[in-house]
């Protein structure tokens, strides 16, 4: 039964910066609250819930994730007695039938994963990979300068060998316990019915309508007769209901062999811009496994994916830095948002010139984390005004060290899962195909990735190599946060967010939101947000946020309105379960 509770500037190398601001031309996914009050009471009651501000509160399982459809095929699944692996299935499927724009069997994913039975806490690696015919200059034009950013993405030459299918697969072969193809069913069956366009998901087809129809297939699909799909319209997809029967019958291996992968490669490579994807690129696919990369905070450790994700370093070099410095008065008073931002901004420094698939570049991520390093760092926000400038530090390395700063742009899209199952285990999985509605190609039903455009264009700067340059079967670098908060050795939060590189600061925010300022987790996802990963605060346009901005320029920012469209899905642990879902999203949280 669902319950709930109402409760209560400039970085050094200035080229490099405005790169990475030129994301900030490119709306972000736009937010939608949704009406999906005819799925199921439960379902009504949890968008009551998360309309009245309410934390929703359970005693041994819970789901938040970011679509009501998605997540009742999930507690379905925990209410039947399956675990987080297996609800994950059913949740990643559905989604990417119902906000195919954000993730799918086309893209990749990080998740985090706590085994409550034993205690330990890993992560698995689904990001995409380059092709083997992928060069440093594939995003480069004759004269090696770097492609405009949608020249890159839409077409063939974008798309990564896709991951997620792999991690889905890997994750149920070790900790599911239901039948795989019984898992795919609800996703089949509402593929084959149909289901309402939801105001998302028209918007957000309306605004790339253009872009959409580039590839014939994707066009006919979101664009029948030519015109954008409404609110409410009933969109059947059949190709993908086929798809999922077939991964029914199966299994994984008909994804990355057989007749599927030649479709996928045949359209990659017959594309506008084409690719070099090839059939041998998916058929080599393999899920690592990683050690989760910690960061102590406040008596908790604070644990998430690691390379090729600066997920993990950069929302615990942030928090680390600010261990030392009260935060106590909360996020509407200045101070604290500058040190926030500031730490923010010399973790972002670090990224920019460090993190990479750790497979092919050295990466230092020991000494990054390493807490006399970050409180060196820390010093730097000891005064009473915006730093002026920030650079990258020097932690500690065992390896030759001469990487030049990045020149990559990481748009928001993509979702999270949030899961803790009757038998403790926990997942905290973030999704994605890049950028909304990936390369725009379309193949068994779903969208196929973008993920490519996550590395550097540029390969070298004045000479010197970028750590995040494009090279064969490597793995581009990734923003995606899913995080695991643990205390005393156990987990106690499960956060994550969609939203580009932005990730990191609604990740960080959520967190410090529930350590710090003791928010439950529907208010810690509400919060308004104020993002600093450059120089300029990025402050949340019609929230308490904009009466930041007078001060905030007081103590030397350069600061911008504009939507800042997180997607938190939250569940905090303790006697009970406590969880919360972005309201600037269509998610929800069930439980029981």
């Amino acid at each position: 039964m669902l319950r709930s509770v109402l409760t209560g500037v400039f970085v050094v190398i200035a080229a490099s910066a405005q790169a990475q601001q030129a994301a900030d031309a490119v709306e972000p996914e736009a937010a939608s609250a949704g009406s999906f009050q005819s799925i199921s009471p439960d379902v009504t009651a949890a968008l009551a819930a998360k309309a009245a501000g309410q934390s929703v509160v359970a005693d041994t399982w819970m789901i938040s994730a970011a679509n009501p459809y998605a997540v009742k095929a999930g507690a379905d699944v925990l209410a039947a007695g399956g675990t987080a692996a297996d609800a994950l299935v059913a949740v990643q499927v559905m989604l990417g039938l119902v906000e195919p724009q954000s993730s799918g069997l086309g893209g990749g994913a990080f998740l985090v994963w706590y085994d409550g039975a034993t205690g330990a806490l890993t992560t698995f690696d689904g990001r995409e990979t380059a092709p083997l015919a992928a060069t440093p200059k594939l995003f480069q034009d004759e004269s090696g300068e770097p492609l405009k950013f949608f020249d890159a993405v839409v077409g063939g030459r974008s798309v990564g060998t896709p991951g997620t299918p792999a991690l889905l697969a890997e994750i149920h072969a070790r900790h599911g316990t239901q039948d795989w193809a019984a898992l795919l069913a609800p996703a089949i069956e509402l593929a084959e019915k149909g289901f309402p366009v939801s105001p998302r998901l028209a918007q957000l087809v309306a605004a790339d309508a253009e872009r959409l129809a580039s590839s014939d297939t994707t066009a006919a699909y979101f664009l029948p007769e030519g015109t954008p799909v409404g609110v409410g319209q009933t969109l059947v997809n059949e190709p993908y209901a086929q798809t999922l029967r077939m991964l029914g019958a199966q299994g994984v291996d008909g994804f990355y062999t057989g007749a599927l992968a030649r479709e996928i490669v045949a359209t990659v490579q017959g594309a506008n811009n084409a690719g070099v994807l090839s059939e041998v690129d998916l058929a080599i696919y393999t899920v690592k496994e990683r050690p989760a990369v910690c960061a102590s905070y406040r008596a908790h450790e604070v644990c998430g994916m690691g390379p090729p994700s600066s997920g993990a370093i950069a929302v615990g070099q942030t928090l680390g830095m600010l261990e030392g410095y009260d935060l106590s008065a909360g996020p509407d008073d200045v101070t604290v948002r500058r040190l926030i931002g500031d730490a923010s901004r010399l973790a972002f420094a670090d990224r920019g010139r460090y993190v990479a698939d750790s497979d092919y570049v050295p990466v230092p991520v020991k000494g990054m984390l390493e807490p006399a390093y970050l409180a060196q760092r820390a010093e730097l926000l000891a005064g009473d005004d915006a730093l002026p400038e920030v650079s990258a530090g020097a932690p500690a390395f065992d390896h030759a060290l001469n990487w030049a700063d990045d020149e990559a742009i990481e748009l928001p899209s993509t979702s999270h899962i949030s899961i803790v199952d009757a038998t403790g285990n926990v997942a905290s999985m973030t999704t994605t195909i890049e950028n909304g509605f990936g390369s725009r190609l379309m193949v068994g039903g779903f969208l196929l990735n973008n993920e490519l455009t996550d590395f550097s264009f540029r390969s070298h700067r004045e000479g010197v190599p970028v750590a995040n340059r494009v090279e064969p079967g490597k793995r581009p670098r990734s923003s995606m946060s899913p995080t695991v908060v643990m205390k005393d050795g156990a987990p106690v939060i499960v956060a994550g967010s969609p939203g580009g590189s932005r990730i990191i600061g609604y990740t960080a925010q959520a967190i410090i939101g529930m350590i710090d300022w003791g928010l439950d987790p529907q208010q810690a996802a509400a919060l308004p947000h104020a993002v600093n990963r450059f120089g300029t605060y990025d402050l949340e346009a019609g929230t308490d946020a904009e009466a930041l901005q007078e001060g905030l320029a007081d103590v030397g920012y350069e600061t911008n309105l504009r939507p800042l469209t997180s997607g938190l899905h939250l569940i905090r642990i303790g006697d009970q379960l406590s969880g919360g879902a972005d309201p600037r999203r269509e998610g929800i949280v069930l439980g029981d």
